[in-house]
């Protein structure tokens, strides 16, 4: 029974199965035809659309996948919440949906028959009042629908690596381990999500650690334009990469790159909840320059001394994945595994790679933790033919995925 109800779930997914194949081409023209109707809305998005299309997918990929999903209309409802930093309105949400049906209609083809066009109507209807239950309540309960933060510091790390400390203007609810989507008038209507690297202070500071992308907007203003005095605007915060760990349980800490940033967070909660805390840190980083958060580190490390620290980098003038070959070596090479809540942080290639050897190695998948970043860019190539769908279906990547998707409309 689908917790959407009243909807013909297996029609759904087989439509869905059809369109998705020409992905590309069903979102292409899901924006021309929503542009083209309603020019207004044009102004709501930023003006490089590739990236958004293919959060669009990513997103209607994790509805359709799990309406089955006892979690669906809790998920649906904090997607509601966070759109309201989109400026979505009711109207807005009726004209996403007559062009999401027409969309669908055009790849579809022959398989768009009368009785997928209502059920894909009744099942949009269904998700739109669900999201904007989840706006009503959050507006309601006074979350307005972002913060504004004024930029109070930036260090530069290398060219391509920056920490910014942000002061929100209001009260900045979180935990530890949490992201935050982020927006900069720099870089007109493009939110992107950063990972806040610290606990909550007293001061009601936040930091975060951007590493520029290569052709990336967002992180190069960030990086290279953004400069003290300046304002950012944060979404709620989100994601389930928080601490769990019993006071005196074990633990194991691995973080790549700016994944510091989310484990910097946790362990200064340790430090003050639970300083007896015992277990293992591994900071990897391509070379020993990119080692940005070693002091702390160090520092954090003398607060809890039950936490052994190995920093890991490739040998000069070698590969950067060496690295991560160090890495999976040292991990192999430690013991109860089972035992260990594991906090693991970096790049999403990252990720997947150390996940599948813990798994290995015994770890318990419900006890490893982490949020896995959207990829930003173009579509990857799709299976053709239901043979290669079976074979090797594609991989959609997303925030959090048991509690939420990335994507706007």
């Amino acid at each position: 029974m689908p917790y959407i109800s009243g909807v013909d779930l297996p029609l759904l997914r087989s439509t869905f199965a059809v369109v998705e194949r020409r992905a590309e081409h069903a979102v292409t023209y899901f924006y021309s035809h929503l542009f083209w109707r309603n020019p207004g809305v044009r102004e709501l998005f930023p003006e490089n659309m590739v990236p958004q299309r293919d959060r669009l997918f990513a997103a209607l990929t994790h509805v359709v996948t799990r309406l089955d999903d006892p979690a669906l209309p809790g998920y649906l409802e904090r997607l509601g919440r966070d759109h309201r930093k989109f400026l979505a309105t009711p109207a807005l949400y009726a004209a996403v949906g007559e062009s999401l049906l027409a969309a669908f209609a055009h790849a579809a083809g022959s398989t768009w028959t009368v009785e997928a066009e209502k059920s894909w109507s009744e099942a949009y209807g269904l998700v739109a009042d669900l999201m904007l239950r989840g706006a009503d309540e959050s507006a309601a309960a006074g979350e307005p629908a972002w913060w504004d933060a004024d930029v109070v510091g930036h260090e530069r790390h290398g060219d391509d690596l920056a920490v910014l400390t942000l002061r929100p203007r209001r009260p900045y609810p979180f935990l530890p381990g949490q992201y935050a989507g982020v927006s900069s008038l720099r870089v007109p209507r493009v939110w992107r999500t950063y990972s806040l690297g610290n606990a909550p202070r007293e001061d009601g500071t936040l930091e975060l650690h951007v590493s520029r992308i290569r052709g990336g907007a967002m992180s190069t203003a960030l990086v290279a334009g953004v400069r003290p005095g300046e304002t950012l605007r944060l979404s709620a915060a989100g994601g389930a990469a928080v601490a769990a760990t019993a006071p005196g349980g074990l633990r194991t800490y691995i973080c790549a790159g700016t994944g510091w940033a989310p484990v910097k967070a946790l362990l200064e909660e340790a430090a003050g909840a639970d300083p007896e805390a015992e277990g293992r840190i591994f900071a990897v980083a391509r070379s020993r320059e990119y080692l940005y958060g070693r002091e702390e580190l160090d520092a954090l490390a003398a607060r809890l001394p039950g936490l052994s620290v190995t920093y890991i980098t490739s040998a000069p003038r070698h590969p950067r994945d060496q690295a991560t070959e160090r890495l999976l070596t040292a991990l192999r090479a430690c013991g109860r595994w089972p035992d260990h809540d594991v906090h693991l942080a970096g790049p999403p290639g990252f990720l997947t790679e150390v996940s599948e050897v813990l798994a290995e190695l015994g770890a318990d998948p419900a006890r490893t933790r982490h949020d896995v970043l959207p990829r930003v860019g173009r579509f990857t190539t799709r299976p053709a033919s239901r043979a290669e769908w079976l074979l090797e279906p594609p991989a959609v990547h997303w925030h959090d995925p048991a509690a939420r998707a990335p994507g706007a409309f």
